[in-house]
């Protein structure tokens, strides 16, 4: 790491701007273009050697990609991603400060988008230019990509991706949000863990609908379309789909075995041996466990009717599925139509998703990941996981194999509670780590 590249004071404020920037995708229509805007001239505003020095193109209205021309341009480049859209806010929630002020308070940064994603954006940026002012080379190109519409599908990652491939670019190195350094990763394991997403559930929602007579209320026929549709979502269980773990699942509970205490070192070590048992174990613990090792079911929607006497010619419901590692949106829906067994329901597909592949945890790009973590987090270990979330390089890793999902600041289980929720913030000396971890990356880019 360069000892000369010194960090810019004012990381926080400069969050605090971003924040002030009602850049809520899902509100478009309401708001206007105007925020998205005033984004991207907050930018060069706040990083004039970036926008001096690299290369800006503009893809879609949404997306923006920085190149930062490297020693070895022939070299395969490092994407590293962020996105500057946030998720709404409800105004009756009860927030210590308002959602879109940026209050610094208490060694804090507070604030819709805080830590998703606009904190792991002003440490990427604020990383490349303290090397920008150090006059560091990067070894390869490395090229910034952010998205606009992350919260609403990504459709400007996605067209970035494509201009990668109509280029023939395939990245050594991609890196975007997903993990962060946690405290209490799992029960009996001590110490802080660096959760780094080596892939991606996908995800896919699905409307059920059914048709069935109108009348009315008093004499109903043995199904109506509201209990078909309710009998189809019924039918749809935890076991529809198998049980089944990831190599990075494994690899996780080997590293973890070390750290463990008590009962923790053993069990973690017997699941780390047996993943048949791992599956069975973790399908059985529900939540969270059980959504590591399977594609999970949420119906979130159900509708139809017009009045409370009378009998609907139509209903339905949606639901959306969280698709384990390998598989897809096709086979998801051929399964999911084989449980539900009812020929008079429809299954529109609405949006979706293929899950990731695995990108490797042995080779030298989680390697520089980890010696990056090293820098900002020494007392971190670093390990693989699977990003449940969807994020902005679920298009990438169709072009890239190295693809992986990381953002370098300490997260404990109530501030990660706080992401798309209430009080949202970061820790001011997070933001110090996370540019730290950055301009190690960088540096240590092979060429």
């Amino acid at each position: 790491m360069s000892q000369s590249a010194s960090p810019r004071a004012g990381i926080a404020e400069r969050l605090s701007r971003m924040i002030q920037v009602p850049t809520v995708s899902a509100e478009l229509d309401e708001r206007g273009p105007e925020p998205f805007e005033a984004f991207v001239a907050l930018l060069s505003e706040l990083y004039p050697r970036i926008h001096a020095s690299l290369e800006l193109e503009r893809i879609t209205d949404f997306g923006l990609l920085y190149r930062w021309p490297g020693a070895n341009p022939a070299a395969d480049p490092v994407v590293l991603m962020a996105h500057y859209d946030v998720v709404p806010v409800d105004e009756r929630d009860p927030w210590t400060h308002p959602p879109f002020e940026g209050r610094i308070e208490s060694g804090r940064v507070y604030g819709r988008g805080a830590l998703d994603d606009k904190g792991p954006l002003v440490v990427l940026f604020d990383a490349v230019e303290n090397l920008l002012a150090d006059g560091f080379v990067p070894a390869r190109d490395v090229y910034l990509s952010l998205g606009g519409n992350e919260e609403t599908f990504g459709a400007a990652a996605e067209a970035i991706v494509e201009v990668f491939r109509e280029r023939g670019i395939t990245p050594w190195l991609v890196l975007d949000e997903g993990g962060a350094v946690t405290d209490a990763p799992l029960p009996f394991v001590t110490g802080l863990a660096a959760m780094v997403g080596v892939g991606e559930k996908g995800v896919v929602s699905l409307r059920l609908s059914a048709r069935s007579d109108g009348g009315h209320a008093s004499t109903p026929p043995p199904l109506t379309a509201v209990g078909r549709v309710s009998r189809a979502v019924a039918r749809l269980k935890p076991t529809t789909y198998p049980a089944r773990v990831p190599e990075a699942i494994t690899r996780m509970l080997g590293l973890f075995s070390a750290r463990s205490s008590g009962f923790g070192r053993p069990l973690y070590r017997i699941l780390a041996a047996w993943p048949w048992l791992n599956a069975r174990v973790f399908a059985r613990l529900g939540g969270e466990a059980a959504a590591l090792v399977r594609t999970t079911i949420a119906p979130t929607e159900l509708g139809g009717g017009t009045a409370h006497n009378v009998l609907p010619s139509q209903a339905h419901a949606v639901v959306n599925l969280r698709l384990a590692l390998g598989e897809t949106v096709g086979g998801t829906v051929r399964r999911l139509r084989r449980r539900i067994a009812d020929r008079s329901i429809t299954i529109e597909v609405l949006e979706g998703s293929d899950a990731s592949p695995e990108s490797p945890s042995d080779g030298p790009q989680f390697a520089l990941i980890a010696e990056s973590v090293r820098a900002s987090h020494p007392t971190a270990v670093t390990v693989p996981y699977v990003t449940m979330a969807a994020t902005d390089s679920r298009y990438f890793h169709r072009i890239c194999p190295a693809t992986y999902r990381f953002a370098p600041l300490l997260m404990n289980a109530e501030q990660r509670a706080t992401i798309h929720g209430v009080d949202e913030r970061v820790d001011v000396v997070e933001l110090e780590r996370g540019e730290r971890f950055h301009r190690t990356l960088i540096e240590g880019i092979p060429a």
